[in-house]
């Protein structure tokens, strides 16, 4: 089960929701962080590995994936009983319905939370101008489709059932960003059942690691996995 490489920044959400699902699934893996790439790895192989969107790419000996839910999907398929094993679900239904969720949370949840995250939080760090309207549009899109969570998570403890499973942690990466906003906050805050998932979802050791990670790659030990085995040099 060794030898899975993943280029990329903890901080990009494609490569947060990566790690998360590796470390749910008790993987070791080497993490090259591309933003801080110094030439002394492979030159050759960083290269032609790197993704088009810079965000994060997965390398299993000679299987090269690079988008991240398609990335989650597979190692949950390919390593299904190793680590958490309800990632996927464990009969035909419960995976039609994570996949239900996965789609909702890439198609409706994704751009205006990312767009949210984009104004609110990088563009005043920036120095670029806050669109109102744009603000304002895509709250009305989110709050919508939080009010649909929020009646689904009165009937279950997560979004597809009562285990965790990709449908919740994909979720994650753009959560965590958004609710570190103050308008992000209040939609969460909002909605009772909504901020009982975040909270327990973002409790989960898996992801507390990586969003350690996120704040303090200064601190995080380059030369050990999450379980503390030696996995080889990680580039920093």
């Amino acid at each position: 089960m060794g030898g899975i490489k993943i280029f990329g920044s903890p901080a990009s959400t494609e490569v947060a929701r990566v790690l998360t699902c590796l470390m749910e699934k008790d993987l070791d893996f080497q993490l090259i962080r591309m933003d801080t790439y110094k030439g002394d790895y492979n030159v050759a192989e960083f290269i032609k590995l790197q993704d088009p969107c810079g965000q994060v790419t997965y390398k299993e000996g000679k299987k090269t994936l690079l988008e991240s839910r398609k990335i989650c999907r597979h190692v949950s398929e390919k390593f299904a009983s190793t680590g958490n094993s309800k990632l996927l679900g464990s009969g035909t239904l419960e995976r039609a319905s994570i996949e239900q969720w996965l789609q909702a949370e890439e198609q409706s949840f994704e751009p205006p939370s990312s767009e949210l995250i984009t104004q609110l939080a990088f563009a005043p760090l920036l120095g670029l101008h806050v669109d109102p309207s744009v603000v304002e549009s895509c709250k009305k899109k989110l709050a919508r489709l939080l009010n649909i969570y929020d009646e689904k998570l009165e009937e279950s403890r997560f979004l597809a059932g009562d285990d965790f499973t990709l449908a919740d942690l994909s979720h994650l990466p753009n959560s965590h960003y958004l609710v570190n906003t103050e308008v992000g906050f209040e939609m969460f805050e909002q909605r009772r059942n909504v901020s009982r998932w975040w909270k327990d979802i973002s409790s989960r050791k898996s992801w507390k690691t990586v969003a350690a990670m996120q704040g303090q790659l200064s601190c995080f030990d380059p030369h050990h996995s999450k379980t503390g085995k030696e996995v080889g040099p990680i580039i920093n």
